[in-house]
């Protein structure tokens, strides 16, 4: 999942006095302002949740989520009076004792920081007695999407679903909303009864007439994992571990498009031990999703944009599949710390491409992923440019770069090389299976590589290279770059149409995958002058092409070179996806180019409706549109 610089404005919450405990509503002391993770408000190193109980029902019409949730948790300081939790714009209604409701606990709700939300501070009861928050949401919840039935696939219901990472749970539920918090859940959801609801959970595939929902989630996830969605969806199992869930449009074709989904599974188990959660399903999402996948465990939520008739998009399922082992199961504790999610995920991404799909697509792949890091990495600063942004204080979104990714892809990647596959997966299976359902930090992470990879091959992975890697900017001299065949055979079928030697036609295109016709687009020669544009579309038929990745190349193109033929494609494709990495480049493209301002505001104006909020906020700024969040 790739993310962009989402400011988020927070709507300000009035304080819940505290008529029965005068220091309940004192403010929080600067010992609890020392937080343990800096994008969390909760104080679990005193008391930790361990198990959420919710009961609520989806209102269309309001646009919220009403109901309760029932908490359990453990005091770690014996000592401790409150437990303070994460919320984001919540209304809260009460907070009692669950097994009596009619006992209220006394409580506060602090005013909004920005991007944390505001602290719900409940004063607990004695022996560690479950208590039970009635809440509804707001109709512009950071963490919810509510889409009217003309912005769905069948334009028949309303659909919601929900986007959590990195801090957006606390928008729907009131917890403790960080990733070195663990808990397990069950829930009872309520919707209209010609819609479906699923979560990141065991998924009844039946459809329950009266609306009610049951789930239950035994193992332990982060809060950034809590995940649901409503609408109407149908069902196809496509293997013994995987089921399709989409709307009847979508069903099909995905079920064609993610078939080697089961491979992969086979893949990841025979390279870094059992898949530990039981079902592993495939949610359709609607096209205004603004990433490319998010890791829900047991339903992993899809973009409909890598639905390209090939399953040449499918990496996408194998690095939400990864996560199932780095991120999911062994889980960055604070999210500047992201790379230990991502990087080895990505990482894990690569294998499995390999072993699925072939050595050279996991290289091009590779090739085309360092390419945009390197153009990414000469943008940031250099404290930016680190796998372990910990030293710097940066929002829990800004630190989603390719720097998290993919150069931490290649730090693995170098280990790997450096000590041979068969060590290095045996390391990996060690780590996964020591680290199973934990967080951990890149400190603890270096200390565990030390005693059981590096003690062994000192010689070969030297601790201040590995330093270098984890907390110096750049890329170090001892990366492994990425060189496949096929890429130079472009290259050379380039240089020939450029020197006049080959003719665009003659270039044998029949059989390239997305990743070829990548490369292909980001290797012409430039500038390309108007005719230049109309010959490469005249012969790839590039402005029709209905592949999400090669059309956003082709019109980034068509913008850089005024190429207006292709303009009413670029207004069909913002105004019909809503996928961030495909379309805030477009909108920067168009801004710096004087002349397609006004076309991009216009365009904005007709597709912002249909955004997500975390598109909204990405692009707002771009396009220097009023937002309309306050």
């Amino acid at each position: 999942m790739r993310l962009f610089l989402i400011p988020l404005l927070i709507l300000l919450t009035a304080c819940q006095s505290l008529p029965t405990d005068k220091k309940a509503s004192e403010s929080l002391s600067e010992s609890e302002l020392q937080r343990p993770d800096p994008h969390s408000l909760a104080n679990f190193e005193d008391v930790v949740i361990t198990h959420l109980k919710l009961e609520l029902k989806t209102d269309f019409a309001d646009k919220a989520l009403k109901g309760h949730v029932v908490i359990n948790y453990k005091k770690l300081n014996p000592d401790v009076k409150y437990m303070v939790l994460d919320t984001r714009d919540l209304k809260i209604r009460r907070v009692s004792l669950a097994n009596d409701s009619k006992q209220q606990l006394s409580w506060q709700l602090g005013q909004a920081e920005a991007t944390l939300g505001s602290a719900l501070r409940i004063k607990l009861p004695e022996g560690e007695a479950a208590i039970r928050i009635d809440y509804q949401t707001h109709p512009k919840a950071s963490g919810l999407q509510w889409l009217n039935p003309t912005q769905t696939a069948t334009a028949k219901h309303p659909f919601l679903f929900s986007q959590s990472q990195a801090i957006h749970a606390r928008s729907w539920i009131p917890l403790q909303d960080t990733p070195a918090v663990r808990f397990t859940y069950q829930a009872q959801i309520e919707v209209p009864s010609a819609l479906r609801a699923v979560m990141s959970a065991k998924n009844n595939p039946e459809i329950n007439p009266d609306g009610i929902y049951q789930f239950d989630m035994p193992q332990a996830i982060p809060s950034y994992l809590m995940a649901i969605a409503v609408g109407d969806l149908q069902y196809k199992k496509i293997s013994e571990h995987v089921a399709i869930y989409a709307e009847q449009p979508f069903l099909e074709p995905a079920a064609y498009e993610f078939a080697k989904t089961e491979d992969m599974i086979t893949a990841a188990e025979k390279l870094y031990g059992e898949y530990r959660w039981g079902d592993y399903d495939l949610l359709v999402l609607p096209p205004s999703f603004p990433f490319g996948g998010m890791e829900n465990p047991r339903l992993s939520f899809i973009t409909p944009t890598v639905i390209a008739g090939d399953r040449s998009l499918d990496s996408l399922i194998a690095h939400e599949l990864a996560h199932s082992w780095s991120g999911n199961l062994v889980t960055n504790a604070r999210w500047c710390d992201l790379w230990l999610n991502e990087g080895f995920t990505s990482y894990i991404e690569a294998r499995l491409v390999e072993a699925v799909h072939g050595q050279q697509r996991m290289i091009m792949e590779a090739a085309l992923n360092l390419q945009g890091l390197q153009k990414e990495m000469a943008d940031l600063p250099e404290a930016e440019q680190r796998l372990s942004t910990c030293e710097v204080n940066l929002d829990s979104e800004d630190v989603f770069s390719g720097v998290a990714y993919d150069k931490g892809r290649f730090f693995l990647e170098w280990m790997e090389k450096q000590v041979g596959r068969a060590d290095f997966d045996a390391f990996l299976n060690q780590y996964f299976d020591h680290f199973a359902f934990k967080s951990v930090t890149s400190k603890q992470f270096i200390a565990y590589l030390q005693e059981n990879l590096m003690a062994q091959h000192a010689d070969k992975l030297p601790l201040d290279i590995v330093n270098t890697w984890i907390y110096g900017p750049g890329l170090p001299d001892v990366l492994y770059v990425p060189v496949t065949d096929k890429f130079e055979v472009i290259n050379d079928n380039i240089a020939a149409w450029h020197n006049g030697t080959r003719n665009l036609a003659d270039i044998e295109t029949d059989k390239w995958t997305t990743q070829e016709w990548l490369h292909f687009l980001r290797a012409l020669p430039t500038p390309l002058d108007k005719q230049t544009m109309q010959q490469l579309d005249k012969t790839f038929d590039l402005s029709n092409s209905q592949n999400s990745e090669i059309a956003h190349d082709w019109l980034l193109l068509s913008i850089r070179y005024h190429y207006e033929p292709a303009y009413s494609r670029l207004i069909k494709y913002l105004t019909t996806i809503g996928r961030m990495k495909l379309i805030v480049p477009l909108y920067k493209a168009m801004m710096e180019t004087d002349e397609l301002q006004h076309l991009a505001q216009r365009i904005y104006q007709k597709a912002r409706p249909g955004y997500h909020p975390l598109a909204q906020s990405a692009v707002d700024p771009i396009v220097n549109h009023q937002s309309d969040n306050l």
